[in-house]
């Protein structure tokens, strides 16, 4: 006896199969920040700071409140590491109040917190660094993989760099990161830039900020990050040294050729 296919179960089907494939969260999602009445904004930026109060976290805290005030900064950036060393455990782990909210309680730091991950975030439960349940713990935490944050006179391009670097993959060095949301990674990689590239061009903000854990390049002991020197590197370039050349023209006795 011949079986029937119809078009409720290919749909059924379709459904299932969607359903087996990993949701990728490279799509950056753009968050309305209020500037000042005159048209500015200020904002201190830290990162690697998540210990526990331990390692001079908290006097650090304690000067930020003071330059916060004295600025009247609209938020606070973080370029990753927001928890050292491995990351969260859950959305209950107490790390959350013992390295964010009971640390930066001064009243000119309750803003927004503008959040990336680094690669110690990637060490523990990732997802619970990303939910939206830490808010109703912490109402300034606004943390995602990549993202935008637009104020007006400036647009603030959050990139999730640790996926680039290969060490994590090929050579953890015993440490287990938690890559959901990332695999496959091409894909996620792929995405990430061209999403990044398409917001560029984009944006007609007067300036163009982009944030991230890893530093293209760098003096430090960690030195450069090839995987960002080769595929998000030549992307500013092309974007921004034009805007460069033309106000300040002596500094470049050429433009710049560039091959992909």
């Amino acid at each position: 006896m011949g079986s029937k296919f119809g078009i409720g179960s290919l749909s059924i089907v379709m459904t299932l199969l969607l359903s087996l494939v990993p949701k990728l969260e490279a799509e950056f999602t753009t968050v309305e920040q209020e500037i000042k009445s005159d048209g500015s904004i200020s904002f201190l930026v830290i990162g690697d700071w998540g210990r526990r109060g331990l390692y001079n976290q908290s006097q650090v805290a304690l000067q930020m409140g003071k330059i916060g005030e004295k600025m009247n900064i609209d938020f606070v950036v973080s370029t990753g590491d927001n928890i050292y060393d491995n990351g969260m455990k859950s959305i209950d782990d107490p790390a959350f109040q013992l390295s964010f909210a009971n640390i930066y309680t001064s009243p000119s730091l309750q803003k927004p917190w503008y959040l990336v991950l680094g690669n110690h975030d990637y060490r523990g439960d990732v997802e619970a660094q990303l939910s939206p349940a830490l808010r109703s713990i912490d109402s300034r935490w606004i943390c995602m993989r990549s993202f935008i944050v637009d104020a007006e006179i400036a647009e603030l391009f959050f990139v999730d760099t640790t996926p680039f670097v290969d060490a994590y993959f090929l050579n953890p060095e015993g440490q287990n990161y938690d890559w959901r949301g990332v695999s496959p990674r091409e894909s996620y990689l792929q995405t990430t830039l061209k999403d990044l590239e398409t917001s560029l061009r984009e944006s007609t903000a007067k300036w163009k900020i982009v944030v991230g854990h890893h530093a293209i390049k760098s003096a430090s002991i960690h030195g450069n990050t090839k995987e960002l020197e080769s595929l998000l590197l030549p992307i500013l370039e092309v974007i921004f040294l034009p805007t460069l050349i033309r106000v300040s023209p002596t500094l470049f006795k050429t433009k710049p050729t560039y091959a992909f």
